[in-house]
């Protein structure tokens, strides 16, 4: 491809509206364009990026086993209200209706629409297992898209859904994606950390998440160094520390004018947060709940919400809390009966003399334990693990590092063909309900991971197995003659088979070498003054500093050779 007649709107600018690298550099080298919020343009340059992720996604799944559909991307509402799905999705799935009247939803994932066609296909133990799976565009109306491709309304996603006869066939199932998923993020050329995670709306119960490590990566992981536990915020867990060894004091009311916050009650109370219990009135499916846990300690929310069975969750306004406690916002606590669930983490009953708002204006519980002055009904883990929290696995203290979420897979179990009554006959002809597994890669954040993990100061440093040509040549030449003898190797190079970018452009040479940098293509081979006078041509790796010069004769020899091994070391 001739760059004169291509499309590369490059950039010398960083966009004002990116906040990560991959969303400037992809911008910038003329990879993709902002339509509007959430929506993005992907130019010739980025379909070629692109396409090579798919084609790399394409070629595991196949090779696993699984077997490609194409599914509606406008599913109907009656399925989603078989699964029960339909209330409980929340504002992020787009519903629409018909000229009609007849609902639907621009489908965010495609466990209804997959259980529904199995159902309509398989009837017998004979068909199974099955691992389905399709390439297709999905729709989230996020409430607030950013980071370019990684987080937006309209997106390609790989989602696969096994269906087995019992737990065991699962098991087989869910390894074979692992695996499959492990390649597959190799072959792209990014590192990932597979993390054990919630399986929030998906249902069932085992999960995992398929990290890339980023600064700027929106969730959290917690890391041993010792065991090698892994797992996502939302679904961490950490020890407790054992309950101090102090005897009970008297329960008493301290006044606490203007004092509210944790902070300023260790100030007020000359003592740590973690002596403190923070109560926070939540909204349960409209329904008030008290949340108590460690002042030191945040709230996870998505702890919270599974605990409760809630399907939405939210904090309660101050007039809500003002009925739940009588009081205004600040000075909640457990102490006092109240016609209202409450459930405290696992760690409220070991803290001993704490304090407490005594849900009255500008007062405060002290010496309040739990057992005398207030009774635990329920208790799960409702907190967040932070750096430093002992490992539930082996005690050590854990590490803290922010990821991307570039795949996830779930053991989905009989959520879906049970609500929508799919079964088979078994070996003794009884109807059985398969069991199920859900997997999904981001195509489009894979693409913009990739550029996370592979860039430095110039640019992009595209692996070679999704760059989107292998080589990029360019032409130093001004007289017609050697314009002449740049075409001819452009030719030639093309000819062999091999991917390449000519950059046949009348602009100086600083321009050219700024750009190759900039997009970022893992070969660059120069013919200029070397050439013309010596017969000697340029390559250099994007990714090193060293030029190597070969002869005419040697060129086609050399790429294939550097292609191979570039390929090979993504292998492994």
């Amino acid at each position: 491809m001739k760059f004169s007649r291509y499309l590369v709107p490059t950039l010398k600018e960083d966009p004002s509206d990116a906040s990560i690298m991959s969303h400037r550099l992809m911008i910038r080298a003329g990879l993709i364009r902002k339509e509007s919020a959430g929506m993005y343009i992907y130019l010739p340059l980025g379909m070629r990026v692109l396409r090579k992720v798919i084609d790399i996604v394409r070629e595991e799944m196949d090779r696993s086993g699984a077997l490609e559909f194409l599914m509606p991307e406008l599913t109907s509402a009656d399925l989603w209200k078989e699964s029960g799905r339909w209330q409980t999705m929340g504002p992020e799935m787009f519903r629409i209706k018909d000229r009609n009247s007849l609902e639907y939803a621009l489908a965010p994932t495609h466990e209804e629409a997959f259980t529904n066609a199995v159902r309509s296909i398989v009837s017998s133990y004979r068909d199974l297992p099955l691992n389905a799976y399709q390439i297709n565009t999905k729709f989230r109306d996020e409430i607030r898209p950013r980071f370019g491709i990684m987080r937006s309304k309209e997106f390609i996603m790989k989602d696969a859904y096994s269906f087995d006869m019992d737990k065991e066939g699962l098991e087989q199932s869910y390894q074979a994606m692992r695996r499959a998923y492990r390649t597959i993020f190799k072959r792209c050329g990014i590192e990932t950390i597979p993390v054990e995670a919630d399986t929030g709306s998906m249902g069932g119960s085992d999960s995992e998440e398929f990290m890339v490590a980023s600064e700027v990566g929106e969730e959290v992981l917690l890391l041993c160094p010792e065991c090698k536990y892994k797992a996502n915020q939302e679904r961490a867990e950490y020890q407790r520390p054992e309950p101090a060894n102090e005897a009970a004091e008297e329960l008493r009311t301290v006044e606490t004018p203007d004092v509210r916050t944790i902070d300023e009650l260790a100030a007020f109370f000359n003592c740590s947060a973690d002596r403190f219990l923070k109560s926070l009135i939540y909204l349960a499916d409209g329904v008030p709940v008290m949340a108590v846990v460690p002042g030191n300690r945040e709230i996870n929310e998505v702890k919270l919400k599974k605990a409760l069975g809630a399907n939405e969750l939210e904090l309660a306004p101050d007039s809500v809390v003002q009925s739940v406690t009588k009081a205004p916002v600040g000075f909640a606590g457990p102490v006092n009966e109240f016609n209202v669930r409450t459930v405290c983490d696992i760690s409220v009953k070991t803290i001993h003399n704490a304090i407490t708002g005594a849900n009255q204006k500008d007062r405060h519980f002290a010496g309040v334990n739990a057992g005398r002055d207030f009774i635990v009904k329920e208790e799960f883990d409702i907190t967040s693990a932070k750096a430093g929290d002992t490992c539930p696995k082996c005690g050590s203290a854990m590490n803290e590092r922010r990821g991307i979420e570039v795949g996830h897979i779930f053991k989905l179990g009989y959520k879906y063909t049970k609500s929508m009554n799919l079964t088979v006959l078994d070996e003794k002809g009884k109807a059985v309900h398969p069991i199920m597994g859900c997997y999904g890669i981001g195509v489009n954040r894979t693409m913009a991971a990739v550029v996370e993990q592979n860039y430095d100061e110039k640019g992009i440093l595209w692996p070679i197995s999704v760059a989107p040509f292998h080589v990029h040549l360019v032409g130093i030449a001004k007289a017609d003659d050697e314009i002449a003898a740049a075409e001819e190797m452009y030719t030639s190079i093309r000819a062999s088979g091999i991917d390449v970018l000519f950059d046949d452009r009348r602009v100086s040479p600083g321009i050219k070498f700024a750009d190759a940098d900039l997009i970022g293509i893992p070969i660059r081979v120069t013919v200029g003054k070397s050439f013309f006078q010596n017969d000697e041509i340029e390559i250099k790796l994007r990714r090193q500093s060293e030029i190597v010069k070969v002869r005419h004769e040697e060129l086609l020899t050399k790429l294939r050779t550097i292609i191979e091994e570039e390929a090979s070391r993504l292998r492994g």
